[in-house]
């Protein structure tokens, strides 16, 4: 498909990385993937792949794959104090209209690094260890500087460095405030699994605009989530405090809060890992400027509450390689198709986090709780979340189509 062979270094190894060393391998260019991690960083919690991002999952021929690891999450069941079931929504297995609160393909997210790194890891240079510090370019190529000291000439750099982007940040002018904030702040971890830990995702509401996740992926584990609403600095900051510290913070937050929290804080202290972000979107009105351009969610992150962020990180990658393996000679014109191609999916995807209908789901006060469970286990008797989603049309992404395969592949 291509008449010239790009040098491209991709900086990031997560899911979008490596669906972008897919594609662009098979387009016939030398691709290095740099991770500052120093090994294939396979950890992190349950994710979700919905709408078009199952169908590039699809053109890339791993469908059978992802099958095979999908976690069994059958639904979610809003819970009272004692654990008891006010409300549960069911997933939507008919295999028609919309994903609901579950969707019908939840995986791990290492899982999901593992099998694409399955099946690039012959194709790409990675290489870990080593991230991208600074870079410049002129109009035939941009110079890498590695965080051990070393540089390296390409012909393209593609930041795929997740939400808090360094590439983004040497691109974007000084003092540009890529993240849109909604207020809201999360942590997970993962527990030892008990007997009554079951394949139902329970959600727990807290006063004070508080909420308890618990899922199960596997016989021994469970996964904890804390959720909270709060606007200030000491919670903006503590994602970048030590994890003793941020571990601190949300057990000060959810101590004594009642249903199996003690359980939950305890565990932190021996869980495999712990994470703590702030939930944010990545927008910006530039994806790209000369030899540089960002990809996933460095460059459109979404969030966690569009249910839609891997499936983005697929499907920004899928059209990015396309337009670069259909214009290897002329980038401009490749990256400004991609910008031109992408950008209605992802308006429509970041347009769809309401922060008004997020609280919603976080009241402040006992009574505003009783009443969301109330009318949430109304709707489910009526069956309105299965009907909705049955009868829905299209599902988050909206009718945005995926372009044509960016190579060919044997394997789809």
């Amino acid at each position: 498909m291509t008449i010239a062979s790009l040098r491209i270094l991709v900086a990031g190894a997560g899911i979008t990385g490596q669906a972008l060393a897919f594609w662009l391998t098979r387009g016939g260019h030398q691709v290095t993937v740099a991770e500052r991690f120093p090994a294939l960083r396979a950890t992190g919690a349950q994710v979700d792949l919905r709408g078009q991002g199952i169908e590039a999952v699809k053109r890339m021929g791993l469908l059978e794959a992802v099958r095979s690891k999908l976690v069994d999450e059958a639904g979610v069941a809003f819970i009272n104090s004692r654990g008891k079931a006010r409300a549960t929504i069911m997933a939507n297995t008919s295999g028609r209209g919309r994903q609901t609160l579950t969707s019908e393909y939840e995986i791990m997210r290492g899982d999901l690094v593992h099998i694409l790194n399955d099946v690039t890891k012959d194709d790409a240079e990675y290489v870990f260890g080593k991230g991208v510090d600074d870079f410049e370019q002129d109009p035939h190529r941009v110079v890498a500087r590695f965080s051990d000291g070393s540089s390296g000439e390409f012909d393209l750099l593609i930041g795929a460095d997740g939400q808090g982007s360094r590439i983004r940040r040497m691109l974007l002018p000084q003092g540009s405030d890529p993240y849109w904030r909604v207020g809201i702040h999360m942590a997970y971890w993962f527990v030892p699994r008990i007997a009554s830990d079951s394949i139902i995702r329970d959600t727990y509401m807290v006063a004070g605009g508080r909420q308890i996740m618990r899922r199960s992926h596997n016989a021994t584990e469970t996964q904890v989530y804390f959720v909270m609403r709060e606007e200030s600095e000491e919670a903006s900051a503590i994602h970048r405090a030590p994890v003793e510290r941020q571990q601190e913070f949300w057990a000060g937050r959810f101590r004594d809060s009642g249903w199996q929290t003690e359980r939950f804080i305890e565990g932190m202290k021996t869980s495999p890992f712990f994470y703590s972000q702030e939930i944010v979107q990545v927008r910006t009105d530039t994806w790209s400027k000369g030899r540089v351009v960002l990809a996933g969610d460095a460059a459109h992150c979404a969030s966690p509450y569009s249910g839609m962020g891997i499936s983005a990180g697929l499907v920004g990658a899928h059209v990015l390689a396309g337009e670069i393996n259909r214009h290897p000679g002329d980038l401009p014109t490749a990256l400004a198709n991609y910008d031109r191609v992408l950008r209605p999916f992802v308006n429509e995807i970041q347009g769809q986090v309401n922060p008004r209908l997020l609280r919603l789901g976080m009241p402040m006060t006992q009574r505003a709780i009783d009443v969301f469970q109330a009318t949430t286990a109304l709707a489910c008797f009526l069956h309105v979340p299965d009907l909705a989603a049955r009868l829905s049309k299209e599902d988050r992404g909206g009718n945005w189509q995926l372009p044509e395969n960016p190579a060919p592949t044997s394997a789809a």
